[in-house]
Formats: C-alpha cells, structure tokens, sequence
C-alpha cells in the first residue's frame, strides 16, 4: 500500500533526499526553506537517514561544501531562499563548469527589498546562466518527484550538470498537501547509486578549480553547452522511467490544459498554475476557449515544446512570477524566452506578458480574470497596446 501522507514541500522534499540515499548535506537557515533541513537534521539523528549533516557558516560555505563533497564522489544536498541564494552566487559557475551534479532546492522567497517570506521567483532565476539545471515544482508532490527525477538527470555521464529545483516559499514549501511517498525499492529501481564521471582520488591527483588558462575557456564551456542539450533527450527518458515505475503522468517539459482548442493560453511556472487552472476551467464553462501552459523545465529551455504547445492559440499571456529590471519587452524572463521560441511563428501568435506575484503576494483569481479579460481584448482588437503589464498596478 501506498504511503500517502498531508505534508508540506519542504518535508517532501526531504524524504526525497532520504530515498536517494545522499551521503553529504549542508544547511544554513533562512525561510522559508529551513524545513527541509529541519527534517533532514531528525532523519539523520534518528537513524533513517546515515548522511553527512554539516551546518555550515553560510549560504557561501554550504556550496563550498558540497562542491568538494561532490568533486570526492558524494551524492550531495543543500538549499536556500531569497538573498541566501545570492550570497553563494560565485561558486554556481564552478560547480557546472566541474560538471558536478549537486542538486539545490531553492524555496523562493523575495530578494531585498522587499524580502518578503512568500514566492517571487527571482531569486532562483538569478540562477539562469550559471549552468544549472532548472525547473519548479506546483505542489509537494510534484516536489518530490522532481528532487529524485532531477538526481536521475543530473547524474546521467550524458549530462552530468548541477541541479536547481525551485518551490515557491509558503505556497508550496510551507502549505501541506497529499504526498504519496515512494517505496525505497521504486526508488532503486528508478536512481541507480551514483557513479561519478571524475573526482579527487589521491592514487591519482588532479586539479579542480576555475581558474584555467585563457586558451582552455571556449572548449570547457562548449562542452557545457553540450552536456545542457544531451540533457533533453535525458529529461525525457527519465520521465518516461518516473511515469513507468511510479505510476505518474508528467510531461517531461510542459504540462498543459484545455489548449488543444485554446484561443487565449496562459503560461507559468510554479504554484499559481493551480490557480491559473481553476480560473480557466471556471471560464470554460461560461463558454470562453481558454487554457494553461505549465513550463516544469526552463534549464534547458522548451523551445521546441513551447512552441508546439502554444503554435494553434491566438493570444498567449506569459506570467512572470519575478523581475528582470530593464529587460526586453517589460516584463520577466518568462516572456523574453516564449517570445524568443515563438518568433519562427511570427505575427500569428499575440504573445502579452504579466509581471505578478511580486513580493510574496498571492496571484489571486480576480487578477488572473483581469489578465483573461486583457488577453481577450487583444484577441478582438488584434493589437498590442504594449508588451507587458504589472500587475494589478497597470490593469
């Protein structure tokens, strides 16, 4: 019998890491992520988990750990939120360019200032260029399931990449919801024991670090470039495989709703998909062609995906849960990359975006009507009155 319990994202997550059988942990509290290590710090002290459990100085050090952990042939864990993100934010780069598979939750939570405790995204997103693997999960279950798909990936000789696996703070890390919690032996079967392509062995010295000769850059980051676009083909086989061994129905890259005859298409990440859907379906049956896009991966990117998703819609709403001060178009980095990967499509497709959710606030229904109704504007008139709008100052 399944064990199916009410918990919360960040304690999801945790018996992830307990199934995965992660030999080092580092942790540093800041909210609203500190749960996961909470629960970890029990798991370990009370004999369910034989780990590692280092309580480090600070966001800086926690990555600095795993990072030698992981150069020695650990499977590692650590996480953060808000500013403590950043303040690790030189060892990212490192980590990839070693090309060790750390995995990261991230339970976001509003840089400074505001530095509110609720979702905003941007502080997973500062994460974008650094060579990671990305991707946020709606709810604890989801949560879970992508800690050990995204072990599965990350570790794969193909891509071996660092991973960042993104909640939204409070909305998933702290609201409980339905878990089912798969069995150890699902667990072996899906996650073989972790095999590291190269790390430090004294029989066999080695150099790891980032400071390499001018000459040696251009190759090293090409073959992270590589290994980010071996990771779709590896996204989809562990899909497949999660799907097949646990009884789940994930898209590998974007889970949609009701598009298949859409003519207005939001599209998001994260917790508020929930809403978003409910809103569509609500709108569904006053007889309005309306669907949702759900991006379950950014790093890579789901060009190819998006655009067959969204290829047959009118209207499309990009929501950004996050900012980017000064970027193309207004809005976030949600819009810059659906538009990038819809240009072949050209005017076809109306494609708006909606900066929401800032500052830990909710995404309430009314706002995503306000969106609706905007998107439905442009879908009569034709015409973009402008590129992004911030809401609900600007509608």
């Amino acid at each position: 019998m399944a064990d199916k319990r009410l918990i919360s994202g960040c304690v999801a997550v945790a018996h992830a890491v307990r199934l995965a059988d992660v030999d080092v942990i580092t942790s540093y509290p800041i909210r609203p992520y500190t749960g996961v290590m909470s629960e970890l710090a029990r798991m370990v002290a009370d004999g369910e988990l034989d780990a590692e459990f280092i309580h480090a100085e600070g966001e800086h050090a926690q990555l600095s750990i795993v990072y030698g952990a992981s150069a020695a042939g650990a499977r590692t864990f650590t996480g953060s939120s808000g500013v403590g993100v950043t303040y690790a934010m030189e060892v990212y780069s490192p980590i990839s360019g070693e090309r060790l598979p750390v995995q990261m939750m991230i339970a976001d939570r509003t840089l400074d200032p505001p530095g509110d405790f609720g979702s905003e995204h941007t502080d997973g997103l500062c994460l974008r260029d650094q060579g990671w693997l990305m991707g946020w999960a709606e709810t604890p279950q989801e949560a879970l399931d992508q800690s050990l798909m995204m072990y599965r990936i990350g570790e794969d000789p193909r891509v071996s990449l660092p991973q960042m696996c993104g909640q939204d703070g409070y909305f998933v890390s702290h609201i409980l919801g339905e878990v089912e919690i798969p069995s150890p032996e699902q667990v072996k079967e899906f996650l073989p024991p972790y095999k590291p392509t190269h790390y430090l062995d004294p029989a066999d010295p080695m150099i790891i670090g980032p400071q390499i000769e001018p000459k040696m850059g251009p190759p090293l980051q090409y073959q992270r470039h590589q290994a980010m676009q071996a990771a779709r083909e590896v996204i989809k086989e562990a899909t497949d495989d999660f799907n097949r061994i646990f009884g789940r129905n994930y898209a590998p890259f974007v889970e949609t709703y009701g598009t298949e005859d859409a003519d207005v298409i939001f599209v998001l990440q994260g917790a508020h998909t929930w809403t978003a859907k409910m809103v569509a379906r609500r709108l569904r049956n006053h007889g309005y062609k309306i669907g949702v896009a759900k991006l379950r991966v950014i790093r890579p990117f789901p060009a190819e995906e998006i655009r067959d998703a969204l290829q047959n819609a009118k209207v499309v709403g990009v929501i950004d849960n996050g900012v980017s001060f000064g970027i193309s178009g207004n809005g976030g980095v949600l819009l810059t990359e659906v538009r990038s990967a819809l240009y072949g499509l050209g005017d076809k497709v109306k494609t708006l975006g909606f900066v929401a959710g800032l500052g830990g606030e909710v995404i309430s229904r009314e706002e995503f009507y306000l969106m609706a109704k905007r998107m439905y504007e442009v879908l009569k008139t034709g015409k973009l009155d402008k590129d992004a709008y911030w809401v609900p100052m600007e509608l």
